[in-house]
């Protein structure tokens, strides 16, 4: 897509480790609909982000892992190139892995005082791995890791054992109710993690 007018800067933010057999010829192929999407040719083209700052898309061949921090100008069909992605990603993957892009909208200028005016942000949560069970674990283990982290103001660590116990249960449910889903790759909007705007102003980024 053309980055001009375009309504969104989107952050693509993730780390996945490959098997041990992939090839670059592979994750090319599996990442086209991102390098593709920027106007580029092939994945050594396209991998560079909008912000030098940023690292990018690097592959990794020795630790077999996938770095994601990357920005691309764009719009929202650009959701369709990250569905994409997740499904050749899920291909390649060793174990599961979370991948957060951000839409940041373009047009929203923090410094203008109008705070009538909403930013159009937008964030998304996005899972891939080889197989539901490794999307589940990952999806568990950020949750856990959420609510263990909220409640501890207030509760011994100690005390929560009982509250892990049934976040299992209910991932233990939607496993068995999602086992044969196509939507695996991607949490519903109504899970944590998904699909909150930004107010009156941006969402942060990521720093490095």
């Amino acid at each position: 897509m053309s980055s001009y007018n375009a309504p969104f800067e989107i952050h693509v933010h993730g780390q996945v480790l490959l098997r041990a057999d992939v090839t670059f010829e592979q994750l090319q192929d599996a990442l086209q609909p991102l390098w593709a999407y920027a106007g580029a040719r092939s994945l050594a083209a396209g991998a560079a982000s909008a912000y030098e700052e940023e690292p990018g898309i690097q592959f990794n061949a020795k630790e077999r892992t996938l770095q994601i921090c990357w920005t691309v100008s764009g719009d929202q069909d650009f959701r369709q190139a990250l569905d994409d992605v997740c499904m050749g990603l899920n291909e390649l993957a060793e174990e599961g892995a979370a991948i957060e892009v951000t839409f940041y909208d373009a047009e929203f200028d923090e410094e203008d005082g109008d705070r009538s005016q909403e930013a159009r942000d937008d964030f998304v949560m996005l899972f891939v791995g080889p197989n539901p069970a490794a999307i589940m674990k990952v999806q568990r283990d950020m949750l856990v890791q959420d609510v263990i982290q909220m409640m501890e103001r207030h509760f011994e660590a100690s005390e929560l054992v009982g509250v892990v116990s049934e976040i299992d249960k209910l991932f233990m449910q939607r496993f068995d109710s999602l086992l044969s889903s196509l939507e695996i790759g991607k949490l519903p909007p109504s899970g944590g993690g998904s699909g909150s705007r930004g107010g009156s102003g941006h969402r942060p980024r990521h720093l490095h």
